[in-house]
């Protein structure tokens, strides 16, 4: 009796199984194995074959652990090629990614397996195409309070202690700039929805954007510092040049000779 009750409640549960809960040898399971037999090859090496973290033979740290970063961290370190990393300085460039967006994905889908982290935000989250101008002048004045101590007021990066940088955003995708924030990639701090609303994000996000696009009239931006630039140059290389040709002027001109 007792088997029977059991058979009859396994089959009653897999009839009424949620579709959102793939089974073992579901599409989600295929993504997570095909994610953490990239992860033995590509990363294992540092960040150890079950992400736990990586030292070398002296207990140095080579590899961080990556239990609870979450999918979203993932795909901003990997979608913007900073991992793998080629070597370890005091901070990992961006370069060219070396996987492609399926590879990224079943990556993100075997860490965030391990255990709860940031997702890997929806479109809608991050589209600014149809971001108005208050959106845009809201996110001016959260990027200059929150972003513009490290990255500047025109989103250029700028240098940090100890040899490391903030990047300029200005090669940024909206869609790595609200990973960045959700997740404090090395030496940023996090913006969780409890320190930035996700529609605070989407307007720094549309006045980064705005930045990208906007045009420089006088075909050098200067470093958009205005006046402080622009008088600057004038003044070291156009009264430079102006003095530059005085003189050349004046050694060409033939001194005349006084009768004795």
């Amino acid at each position: 009796m007792i088997g029977a009750a059991l058979i009859t409640v396994g089959l009653a549960y897999g009839v009424l199984l949620p579709g959102g809960a793939a089974g073992a040898d579901g599409p989600q399971s295929d993504q997570v194995e095909a994610g953490r037999r990239l992860f033995a090859v590509g990363c294992a090496s540092c960040h150890g074959l079950h992400a736990e973290g990586g030292t070398n033979g002296e207990g140095r740290v080579t590899g961080p652990s990556l239990i609870g970063v979450g999918a979203a961290a993932v795909d901003f370190q990997v979608s913007t090629g900073r991992m793998p990393a080629t070597q370890t300085n005091a901070q990992v460039p961006q370069k060219p990614p070396v996987y492609n967006q399926q590879e990224i994905d079943a990556l993100a889908a075997y860490v965030a397996s391990l255990a709860p982290g940031p997702a890997v935000p929806a479109a809608e989250s991050y589209d600014v195409s149809k971001a108005t101008q208050a959106e845009i002048a809201r996110g001016g004045e959260l990027f200059r309070t929150n972003c513009t101590a490290c990255h500047n007021f025109a989103g250029r990066g700028g240098a940090l202690p100890n040899g490391r940088y903030a990047p300029s955003l200005m090669g940024t995708t909206p869609r790595n700039i609200y990973q960045a924030m959700l997740t404090g990639p090395q030496q940023m701090p996090v913006f969780s929805d409890s320190v930035l609303l996700p529609e605070d994000k989407r307007a720094i996000i549309a006045y980064i954007v705005a930045l990208q696009q906007q045009k420089d009239p006088g075909g050098f931006p200067l470093g958009r510092l205005g006046p402080v630039s622009e008088g600057l140059w004038g003044w070291v290389f156009g009264i430079g040049l102006l003095v530059a040709v005085a003189v050349w002027i004046g050694a060409k001109v033939p001194r005349i000779r006084r009768p004795q």
